[in-house]
């Protein structure tokens, strides 16, 4: 441990300065102000003509200088000048004649106009032991620092240090607060999206379920009757949280819109890409199916965007046809040519069953995912019951091939089923 230098002999007016700032630290207040009160108070108790706070960025290995009173912001990287070797060092320099220390940059002069002679850096480390900064006095009234001054200096740099880590850790519960009522904002916006029951169809049985990763997602599904029969959307965004949240919504916004102004499948699918395309950054997309349902003949038309595989269980052999994407993902670029959509006739007992990549590719503790043909056997052995069913057990099945390991994708589901004849 280093020797630590002899207590001054303060005045009974610098005994109330420290005792002033100690009090003044204890409350809460903003950064700047915090430091403004550090550098005010060291100017007065170390009576010297200017007083400045370097923060650590530590990404960036540099010192930022935050508060003096007439120098625009400054970096300086560590190791570098007076400030920078005391970061480096964690140790107080104090140097009487600065212009004969090679380590002094004049740089700060030259820009300010201001003649430095003789300094005191400060290392700024917290309770935890993390150097947060330097504090930096210049030109002690009437002579150089000394050895008493070092050890006031070093009271009130700890004391700083302190304060500053409180203010700072006050400043990101805060902005950890903001940003959960944002996030539970979104959230709330995205699940309004969603239909809030099922639509009521004769025949038919239909369950959707949408479990995000966090609070945010980037699926989202569509289960509504329109004037062309009903619509059926799985959509799932690139990435997790706000940004592909916010893509799926404005995509299932369009959608709304273009089925209730009376748009083709077709046409609704192309103009809601090309839109995306326009407006989504490059390395944004959306993988979605669209479909419609005709109520009264059974038949279900689709166009997919990158969302595969589509599965069509049959009652009457126990068996799946997996259809492919018919296009791109939506709005990774403007449509040219559009296939033909795909055409399913659904018999009784048939299930249309849509589910997002956090299905498929849920991972056991060893990495192996749980895959197309446990999805199918699960179908095979629960055929038989309701949608709501049907979904439970999916979900009990993942649960049970994971053996504990954590979702770490949006898991969305759209089960539609006709009900068997009688």
């Amino acid at each position: 441990m280093p020797q630590q230098p002899p207590a001054a002999a303060l005045s009974l007016h610098d005994m109330e300065a420290l005792l002033a700032v100690t009090r003044a630290l204890a409350a809460p207040f903003e950064l700047r102000q915090m430091l403004a009160e550090v550098t005010a108070a060291a100017q007065s108790v170390l009576h010297a003509e200017r007083a400045s706070v370097w923060l650590l960025d530590a990404s960036a290995g540099e010192l930022v200088i935050e508060v003096a009173s007439d120098l625009s912001p400054l970096r300086v990287a560590l190791g570098a000048g007076l400030v920078g070797s005391c970061a480096q060092t964690r140790q107080p320099i104090n140097v009487p004649d600065c212009y004969a220390d090679p380590r002094f940059s004049t740089t700060i002069d030259r820009q300010s106009g201001f003649h430095t002679r003789c300094s005191l850096s400060l290392p700024l480390i917290d309770h935890q032991g993390r150097l947060v900064g330097v504090l930096q006095l210049l030109n002690k009234a009437g002579g150089v620092f000394d050895r008493g001054d070092e050890a006031v200096g070093t009271a009130l740099a700890a004391q700083c240090a302190v304060a500053l880590a409180r203010v700072r850790m006050t400043q990101e519960a805060i902005a950890g607060e903001l940003m959960r009522q944002e996030l539970e904002l979104a959230r709330q916006m995205q699940l309004s999206t969603l239909p809030a029951a099922m639509p009521q169809l004769a025949g038919y049985d239909m369950h959707a379920l949408f479990r995000p990763v966090a609070l945010t997602g980037g699926d989202t599904y569509d289960l509504a009757l329109t004037d062309q029969g009903l619509l059926v959307v799985l959509g799932d965004a690139t990435g997790h949280g706000i940004a592909p949240a916010l893509s799926v919504t404005q995509m299932h916004a369009m959608l709304r819109m273009a089925f209730r102004l009376g748009a083709s499948l077709e046409t609704a699918f192309r103009q809601v890409n090309d839109q995306l395309a326009q407006t989504l950054p490059d390395s944004r997309f959306v993988t979605a199916f669209i479909g419609l349902l005709d109520t009264t003949t059974h038949r279900l038309r689709f166009l997919s965007g990158g969302q595969a595989p589509i599965l069509h269980f049959r009652a009457a052999d126990s068996a799946c046809t997996a259809h492919r994407a018919t296009s791109f993902p939506m709005g990774a670029m403007a449509i040219e040519f559009l296939r033909p959509a795909v055409e399913i006739d659904l018999a009784p007992g048939d299930w249309l069953v849509l589910l997002s990549d956090g299905v498929y590719e849920y991972a056991d503790a060893d990495g192996a995912q749980f895959g197309r043909e446990r999805v199918e056997q699960v179908l095979r052995d629960a055929q038989g019951g309701s949608a709501d069913e049907v979904a439970l057990q999916l979900m009990q099945a993942l649960q049970t091939f994971a053996r504990g390991a954590a979702q770490d994708d949006d898991i969305t589901m759209v089960l539609v089923k006709r009900q068997p004849a009688g």
